[in-house]
């Protein structure tokens, strides 16, 4: 499912709200979810999962093509882990 496809599924469900106003609700979600993201936090939705970051340190890397040693900056990236509802629905 893509953005798209949620907005329209989230309209459909409740025609008393535009399409604007689903898209509104939707684009905050994700927004606040970012934030706090950014913010070094950690988003917990009960029986979905939560949203954490976790750090990757600098590394040396190989430029695949030429083999040479490539420096890689230390980064934070996204992770999801699912909550127990979803892990028992998936495996079934």
């Amino acid at each position: 499912m893509v953005r798209s496809e949620l907005v329209d599924s989230l309209s459909r469900d409740n025609p008393s709200l535009s399409l604007q106003e689903v898209e509104s609700i939707v684009s905050l979600f994700f927004e606040e979810i970012v934030a706090k993201l950014s913010a070094e936090g950690r988003v917990e939705l009960r029986g979905f999962g939560a949203f954490s970051t976790r750090a990757r340190e600098a590394r040396i890397g190989r430029n695949p093509a030429s083999g040479q040693p490539v420096a890689v900056c230390a980064t934070r990236l996204p992770y999801f882990k699912p909550g127990k509802e979803i892990r028992q629905r998936l495996n079934v």
